[in-house]
């Protein structure tokens, strides 16, 4: 939708590339600098901030034309280009919610809370669509119906402000005691870690490994490359990629039961590995049914590590440095994923390399489950050393 906005209001293909490039590396920016600050400052008070922004963003986007003003509020502002979470909320929320929960009941919550933001992620593409459908078919030009769509982001943005605001104090920072001065001033006063440090950083390397191999192999790369093997066209590629997430979502759910039998490291990469040999499988099926009906059993387990593993990251980290550690392995995340789509380019321009990019991808993340198990496995949660 906000493509077909930009270019309806005069940008270029080019500018918009830019645009859109220069938006995701703000809100990157932007996400980083609020979650390592949010449990010093104040979570309550950084989502407020980051719905502001978001506020703004919209409002600008609606409102001009001028390249250069839309760079600024796309950069600084929040508004993410991919449909995916790429700003401060994710992170905070997810420090929140562990502050105000159980760690028993802490994975259950963060499955519910992952199935919740697909479904609204869904929800929100399919009331866009509709809406401009609709807007198109009766009163406005298709520029001012994609408009109205910018403009309801910003009003949803206040809608954010408002619900932020009246968060209880509840779901604020516990205060530990004093960090050590000097790594305060230092590392520790800019990334907001301290005595979670050592665990953020092994945990972002693996993560950035992880992502790096999923870029390869992205919906919308997987998409094109069955449209390059099988010549699927897109209304087809529309309903297997519906069943898809379908499977991912629900499979989400699933994780919390293995999770508290099995523990979360072991569940992680138990539903990890096969689902990442089901990936290399997926070319080397001879016929697009079966190509499917693989794509279909990958995507029925490989979301099981989600909950699980933004659950892991808030039990082994300090409760008062949460925002900041879900942030730095948020961002880890984003930048190993954001350089894969560039060498799977040069692959499809090749018909002999169309499916080295499901290799790779399958290769690097076996390689990051394995080497997950063998650094954290005993590194066990709170939950877990208790029974």
């Amino acid at each position: 939708m906000l493509v077909f906005y930009l270019v309806g209001v005069g940008l270029s293909e080019p500018q918009t590339g830019m645009l859109l490039t220069l938006t995701l590396v703000g809100d990157t920016v932007v996400s980083l600098f609020l979650t390592t600050r949010a449990d010093r400052i104040g979570r309550r008070r950084m989502l407020v901030v980051g719905a502001v922004l978001m506020v703004a963003a919209g409002l600008v986007f609606a409102s001009t034309r001028n390249l250069w003003l839309l760079v600024l509020a796309g950069t600084v502002g929040v508004i993410s280009p991919s449909g995916n979470e790429v700003g401060p909320f994710l992170s905070i929320e997810q420090a929140a919610l562990s502050q105000a929960v159980t760690d028993r009941s802490r994975t259950e919550v963060f499955a519910w809370y992952t199935l919740t933001g697909s479904l609204a992620t869904a929800l929100g593409a399919l009331a866009g669509g509709t809406a401009t459908r609709v807007l198109q078919e009766t009163v406005m030009a298709p520029v001012s119906s994609y408009r109205m769509v910018v403009i309801l982001y910003a009003v949803l943005g206040v809608i954010l402000v408002v619900l932020f605001s009246r968060l209880s104090r509840a779901a604020e920072a516990p205060v530990l005691g004093e960090r050590n001065a000097s790594s305060r001033a230092t590392f520790a006063g800019l990334s907001g870690l301290d005595r979670s440090r050592n665990v953020v950083v092994k945990l972002s390397a693996l993560f950035a490994l992880d992502s790096f191999g999923g870029g390869f192999v992205v919906q919308s790369l997987a998409a094109y490359w069955f449209y390059l093997r099988f010549g699927v066209n897109p209304q087809t590629l529309g309903a297997i990629f519906f069943w898809a997430n379908i499977f991912a979502g629900i499979s989400a759910l699933l994780a919390s039961r293995l999770a508290s039998r099995f523990g979360l490291i072991k569940t992680m990469v138990a539903t990890h590995l096969p689902s990442n040999i089901l990936l290399i499988l997926v070319p080397l099926m001879p016929t697009l049914s079966l190509a499917v009906v693989v794509l279909l059993l990958r995507f029925s387990i490989s979301q099981m590590d989600v909950p699980t593993r933004q659950s892991y990251i808030m039990a082994v980290v300090s409760p008062d440095e949460r925002s900041a550690a879900a942030g730095i392995t948020g961002v880890a995340r984003t930048a190993g994923a954001a350089i894969s789509p560039l060498f799977v380019g040069f692959m499809f321009a090749r018909p002999a390399l169309i499916n080295l990019p499901f290799f790779i991808a399958g290769i690097l993340k076996i390689t990051y489950d394995l080497l997950l198990y063998r650094a954290f496995v005993a590194v066990q949660p709170p939950e877990e050393t208790k029974r």
